[in-house]
């Protein structure tokens, strides 16, 4: 398949609701409003192309953006293309789940996540830290270092409160998927959590909605979920 008989495709598994969907959570034109699952068939065909996956993620049509995630090629990707493709992602489910998915597939994940927490930039802090969830969440606990990743608890901690919107929801994440996830840590995540509270986010119209890592944590043990791991980050 070519750009152009994905782009058919696509269009034609396009539905009006799952568009507006998509809009109100700050999806701009062009999409066509395709639902993930949806995707799969077609993703199966292709398996990973990275090629075509660049030029899909180039059209700036966000289904087209979406399914470049799903067939891209994450060992193939360099430092410069993970920039081209976070300077394209313009809300938070390109930036967090697209390319922070993609990136934590890549050997490079850490050292591109570690640049970005650190850029002082809404979405690109988001993708690092959601990638830093999607990785403790898949791999196993011996490919981290825990002295890393109990100073990035120390900075979620004391950074969290002050953080832009987006950020603040990918560093609730962290701190919750670092006490599900990370064995090691688990109890110095679960303080951080208490130390933290509830993280205000303040939403269009002057309403706030608040996270709650301590209670996203103790559901997670509640259900038996200590140590959980993904088998796969990507559909």
């Amino acid at each position: 398949m070519n750009l152009q008989s994905v782009m058919q495709e696509l269009e034609a598994l396009g539905k009006e609701r799952t568009k507006k969907r998509y809009v109100s959570n700050g999806a701009q034109e062009p999409l066509f409003g395709v639902a993930t699952g949806e995707m799969k068939p077609m993703s199966r065909i292709i398996k990973h192309n990275q090629a075509l996956a660049d030029e899909l993620y180039a059209t700036g049509n966000y289904d087209a953006m979406y399914f470049a995630g799903i067939i891209a090629d994450p060992q193939a990707m360099t430092e410069a293309d993970f920039e081209r493709w976070i300077k394209g992602a313009y809300f938070y489910m390109l930036s967090d789940f697209v390319v922070a998915v993609t990136l934590s597939e890549a050997a490079i994940a850490q050292k591109v996540a570690d640049q970005w927490i650190a850029s002082g930039e809404e979405l690109r802090m988001s993708a690092g830290w959601s990638c830093y969830c999607w990785l403790l969440g898949n791999r196993p606990d011996s490919e981290f270092a825990g002295s890393k990743i109990a100073h990035m608890l120390e900075v979620a901690q004391t950074t969290i409160h002050d953080a832009p919107e987006r950020t603040k929801h990918a560093i609730s994440n962290f701190i919750s998927t670092v006490a599900i996830s990370f064995q090691p840590l688990h109890e110095q995540a679960v303080e951080t959590a208490k130390e933290v509270g509830l993280v205000e986010i303040q939403k269009d119209k002057g309403n706030s909605k608040f996270l709650n890592p301590s209670e996203v944590i103790q559901k997670a043990l509640a259900r038996g979920q200590l140590g959980f791991k993904r088998r796969y980050v990507r559909c």
